[in-house]
């Protein structure tokens, strides 16, 4: 039986990704029908398997071989020494950082139809020398276009910009880098399933600037941005009041709205999907998907991390590789 192959990053050893990563695939019945690959040192997972009392049973992964259905270990040795729970630090942020670098290996040669990524610590990924602010970060590095977006059955956002200070989100909110953001949105969900598309454009300041009133970034940057894009083709509308956008959006299957910086789209969507939704990159040539939620230091190791948006990120990345996304 040919089923797609899933990657899986178990994330920084010291937050929750473990924890959620052997909660859900301890129950890999629950899922689609894939061959799930575990990108992570055997160490911790079965120290975490240790902690919960649960067992993956991960066969070594064969990986010149064909896909199989199952839960398979695609073993990468961390640095020595035990994960610091709870902490941040640089053998933890090497541990991630090489676990999920093998397995972007393993996507870019066509052995994984998608990556689910697990969450990772910034702070200890710098701490380890590798300059990157996150998964999305690193992708558009090998992949420039890529788009950070949110998915869930209520409502689904993408970000212009992420993770930046809110100065810098501003001052980045210009016409030909919108449009060329629109540009890169719209062909990254051609491949995705439901569509197609309307993309509903936030404005950046109280009621969209009120003619200016509250600001000129509509009427200067965001509006001459959309009509341009409008006139190629793509269904774009906006710029609308960001308070209500999200409301008017919440329940369109349809209809994803652009917001202009992280909180500005993240607040809505965790208050409407934090435990379902999943963190979708697009615009790459595999499936990339994550959960909803960070490192969660303060509740690790004490097994109280909720699997949910991690089996639904297993699930929206084996759903999009079924459809050739």
């Amino acid at each position: 039986m040919t089923v797609p192959t899933i990657g899986v990053t178990s994330g920084d050893p010291g937050g929750i990704g473990p924890e959620v990563v052997v909660k859900t695939l301890a129950r890999a019945g629950r899922l689609p029908q894939a061959a799930y690959v575990i990108f992570a040192d055997a160490r911790i997972l079965e120290a975490e398997e240790t902690r919960l009392g649960l067992r993956i049973q991960a066969r070594v992964w064969p990986a010149d071989g064909p896909a199989e259905p199952g839960v398979f270990l695609a073993d990468v040795p961390a640095p020595e020494g035990r994960a610091a729970l709870g902490e941040v630090t640089a053998a933890n942020g090497e541990a991630s950082f090489r676990a999920f670098e093998a397995a972007v290996g393993r996507a870019r040669s066509g052995r994984l139809a998608a990556l689910v990524t697990a969450p990772v610590s910034k702070t200890a990924w710098v701490l380890a020398g590798h300059p990157f602010r996150g998964h999305t970060e690193y992708l558009s590095r090998l992949y420039p276009g890529a788009v950070m977006a949110f998915w869930s059955e209520r409502l689904k956002v993408a970000l212009l910009s992420h993770h930046v200070s809110l100065r810098e989100a501003v001052e980045g909110v210009r016409r030909e880098a919108l449009l060329d953001f629109l540009r890169s949105l719209h062909r990254g969900l051609t491949r995705v399933p439901g569509g197609p598309f309307r993309l509903l454009v936030a404005g950046l300041n109280p009621h969209a600037g009120e003619d200016g009133q509250m600001g000129r970034e509509e009427i200067d940057e965001i509006r001459p941005a959309l009509d341009l894009a409008s006139a190629e083709g793509l269904p774009v509308a906006g710029p609308f009041p960001p308070d209500t956008l999200f409301l008017q959006a919440l329940g369109k299957r349809d209809e994803i709205v652009v917001a202009l910086f992280h909180d500005q789209g993240l607040i809505p969507f965790k208050l409407a999907a934090f435990t379902s939704g999943v963190n979708v990159t697009l615009g790459l040539p595999f499936v990339r998907t994550s959960p909803d939620h960070g490192t969660a230091l303060d509740i690790a190791g004490k097994g109280v991390a909720d699997p949910r948006s991690m089996e639904a990120a297993l699930r929206l990345a084996v759903g999009f590789s079924a459809t050739g996304s």
